[in-house]
């Protein structure tokens, strides 16, 4: 199974890549002005990155011009998040930055990111700005105090976004996280 990640400027890149690696698929980090059918891809990942997209309509590489069509699986973590959210019609904004470790309340324990994963458990942030309205469309799976939109899930199509970063250690259940993403890209 082939899962890029698509590079977005994110400091923790390279640790998407490698958990993905450890789960058994094969991965590279790409360029994001890489096009979808130049990655002959399973799945995406769409890594995080320092840009600010609140209050801009600054393109994310080629994302936004494939991201419509792809047929695939994407996971979008934090800016890639983001990225989604503004796409697809949300709403960005500077809340309370997280930075450290965040304590996440899982709004929709049946959805297949969260199943059998706890209600509340600990994961790790990195933002100023986060998702304050998901797009229509789209399911808030889980929130924490200071982001109201720490997880989504397209209601139709098999995307999903997260504003932590289930890449690090201090994320419990982020590799779950991993292979629920990389299950949803087998079928």
């Amino acid at each position: 199974m082939r899962i890029p990640v698509v590079d977005n400027g994110g400091q923790w890149t390279h640790r998407e890549w490698r958990v993905l690696r450890d789960l058994g698929a094969e991965s590279e980090i790409v360029p994001n002005t890489t096009p979808l059918e130049a990655m002959r891809a399973d799945g995406v990942v769409l890594s995080g990155g320092a840009l600010s997209l609140e209050g801009t309509d600054l393109p994310l590489g080629s994302v936004g011009r494939w991201i419509d069509q792809a047929q695939v699986p994407v996971l979008a973590i934090c800016l890639g998040h983001e990225f989604l959210a503004r796409h697809f019609g949300g709403a960005l904004g500077r809340v309370t930055p997280e930075f450290g470790s965040v304590d996440l309340v899982v709004d929709r324990p049946d959805h297949p990111m969260f199943a059998g994963l706890p209600g509340r458990f600990r994961v790790w942030g990195s933002h100023n700005d986060s998702v304050t309205r998901a797009p229509d469309g789209w399911t808030v799976l889980a929130h924490s105090a200071g982001c109201p939109v720490e997880a989504m899930a397209h209601d139709t199509r098999p995307i999903w976004g997260v504003q932590f970063h289930p890449e690090v250690e201090h994320t419990e259940g982020g590799r779950e996280i991993f292979r629920r993403f990389l299950d949803l890209c087998r079928r």
